[in-house]
C-alpha cells in the first residue's frame, strides 16, 4: 500500500476552498493489478455486445425446392438445389449465428480492478475533488463554465456524484467530453476511459462505502 494521499478541495470557480480530503489507501493506494483491470474491462466490453449477428443456412433461404437441371447429360456437375452454398443466393456455410458474449468476473476481481483503476488515476494526479454543486435549472452553459474553471473543458472527464441528479445529468449530457455517473456505479472501464476523474466531495464517502 502507498502512503495516504491528501487532495485540496476546489470550488466551482477552480479556486482552493481551504479544505483537504484524505484518499483512503485501501481504495486509492492499493498495489495496481493490471491483470484484474484487463479481465474486468474485457468482460465489460464483451457484455455490451448484442450477439445478434446472423446469416441464413441453406435450410433457411427461400427457393430451391427442385433440382435446377437434370442429373445427367448437361455436362455440368450435378446439383440438387439452387440454394446450395455454391450458388449465388444460396445459404452460408458456417456463418455467424446469434450467441451471447457474456463473460463473468468474480466480485473480488471486480473490486480489485476498480481500486486499481482509482489508484492509477490518483498516482497520475488525475483525480480532482470539487465541492458539491447543483443547478436550479437545466442549462449546459454554467456546467461548461465549471469545467473551464477547473481546466477540464478539453479533457475527457468522468464526474462522480453522490447520487443521481436529473438536472446535473441533463445539463451535462450535451458536453461531448463529459460522462456523469453516481460514484457507486462507475466501472473500471468508465474510470480508465476518462482522462480525469472529477469527484464531488460527498461522493468520496459513496466510493468508500462501495469499495472500502
Amino acid at each position: 500500500m502507498f502512503e495516504a494521499m491528501e487532495l485540496k478541495v476546489l470550488n466551482t470557480g477552480g479556486k482552493e476552498t481551504g479544505e483537504t480530503v484524505t484518499l483512503r489507501d485501501d481504495i486509492f493506494g492499493v498495489e495496481v493489478s493490471e491483470h484484474a483491470m484487463y479481465l474486468d474491462v474485457k468482460a465489460i466490453l464483451a457484455n455490451k455486445r448484442q450477439g445478434t449477428h446472423k446469416s441464413k443456412t441453406r435450410a433457411e433461404v427461400s427457393g430451391g425446392g427442385r433440382k435446377p437441371f437434370r442429373q445427367k447429360g448437361t455436362g455440368n456437375a450435378r446439383q440438387g438445389s439452387s440454394r446450395s452454398p455454391l450458388h449465388v443466393g444460396g445459404g452460408t456455410i458456417h456463418g455467424p449465428q446469434p450467441h451471447t458474449y457474456e463473460q463473468k468476473v468474480n466480485r473480488k476481481v471486480k473490486m480489485l480492478a476498480r481500486r486499481s483503476a482509482l489508484t492509477a488515476k490518483a498516482l497520475a494526479g488525475m483525480i480532482v475533488v470539487v465541492e458539491d454543486f447543483r443547478f436550479e435549472n437545466i442549462k449546459t452553459k454554467p456546467f461548461a463554465e465549471i469545467l473551464r474553471n477547473l481546466g477540464l473543458s478539453e479533457k475527457k472527464t468522468l464526474l462522480l456524484t453522490p447520487e443521481y441528479d436529473m438536472i446535473i445529468a441533463r445539463s451535462g449530457r450535451n458536453i461531448e467530453a463529459l460522462n456523469i455517473m453516481t460514484a457507486d456505479k462507475a466501472s473500471t472501464y468508465d474510470i480508465l476511459d476518462s482522462h480525469t476523474v472529477l469527484v464531488q466531495k460527498t461522493a468520496l464517502k459513496k466510493i468508500e462505502e462501495t469499495l472500502g
